[in-house]
């Protein structure tokens, strides 16, 4: 059960000879999910192994360049290939008169559907869902509209203790109860009822994961409440703590900003990205977080975070 975020891309707005600019592919469960869609994504696609036919949906923060100029390239290659699985992409209403101008002139080829979902959230909402996973977007404070996104595994039916079967005699209702985390209640001869709590009778097999992406975005006072808790957290860093007037004059964060955030929200690990080219160095980035939040790790295109499974019971 893969929960697995490749990294494509760690520039900003400009790229480098080492860097491409915003893309990462999250595999929940051997489903794959590109968020943002920077230059250079085909090229870290297939330096990762991913194939495109694997994309299931496409989640795009914003329509600045640097977030969307791989997009166009990649649905073209999606129809030389012959793609036929329709393709969602979500993305703010902005970015339809770019995808009905793309396709005016190059979608002759393009076979598959492309359906694009538009997003317009003042707060936290599901925007996908599967037996397994959930994904929220929400807005962030960038110069145009900009959202992030969460991801979550939904809580796992609870696993029947077997021996509890036959020392309770459970009948196929109550371990239905018991699978979907109730307690079983029963009227006894006398009249009396007698309650087992699920715990007597089963346990939940493993912690749901949780990775959430902060884009392109400034500091807002929400912003930790929302991503509270989450096992992974990606947040931009374009500037380092010198250049905190830069940021705030562009809607970005510094490091330290990053940092303060997954300090508030008590994430288990933040990772960085979405460099300022006038630093190549991105462990200078990470030592700063570090500073405030000794569970960072600033990323590079090709870096790969497993979030683990945790088995409970």
């Amino acid at each position: 059960m893969d929960f697995r975020l490749t990294v494509l891309g760690t520039a900003s707005a400009k790229p480098t000879a080492a860097r491409h600019q915003s893309a990462q592919v999250l595999n929940v469960h051997g489903r794959f999910f590109l968020i943002d869609c920077g230059e250079g994504v085909q090229s870290g696609l297939y330096t990762n192994r991913i194939s495109p036919m694997k994309i299931e949906s496409v989640f795009i923060s914003h329509i600045h360049g640097d977030h969307i100029f791989g997009l166009f390239g990649l649905l073209s290659t999606m129809g030389m290939i012959s793609r036929t699985q329709p393709l969602t992409i979500y993305a703010p209403p902005s970015f339809g008169p770019l995808l009905k101008f793309f396709l005016s002139y190059y979608g002759e080829g393009i076979k598959f559907e492309i359906r694009h979902h538009p997003l317009s959230m003042k707060e936290p909402e599901e925007i996908y869902a599967t037996k397994s996973l959930s994904v929220s977007a929400f807005p962030l404070n960038h110069k145009i509209e900009t959202f992030g996104f969460i991801f979550r595994e939904k809580d796992p039916q609870f696993n029947v203790k077997k021996w509890k079967i036959d020392e309770y005699s459970l009948t196929l209702t109550e371990i239905g109860c018991v699978k979907r985390g109730e307690p079983v209640r029963r009227v006894l001869p006398d009249g009396g009822v007698l309650e087992l709590p699920v715990e007597e009778l089963g346990y939940k097999p493993f912690e749901p994961r949780s990775f959430a992406y902060c884009s392109d975005t400034a500091p807002f006072p929400e912003e930790a409440s929302w991503v509270r808790g989450v096992d992974l957290l990606y947040h931009e860093a374009t500037y380092q703590k010198t250049l905190e007037d830069q940021a705030q004059a562009r809607f970005h964060s510094t490091t330290l900003q990053a940092a303060r955030c997954a300090l508030e929200a008590g994430v288990k690990k933040l990772v960085i990205g979405h460099y300022s080219s006038r630093n190549l160095n991105s462990k200078d980035y990470e030592n700063e977080c570090r500073t405030l939040f000794p569970e960072t790790y600033a990323a590079d295109d090709g870096d790969v975070f497993d979030i683990p499974l945790v088995k409970l019971g």
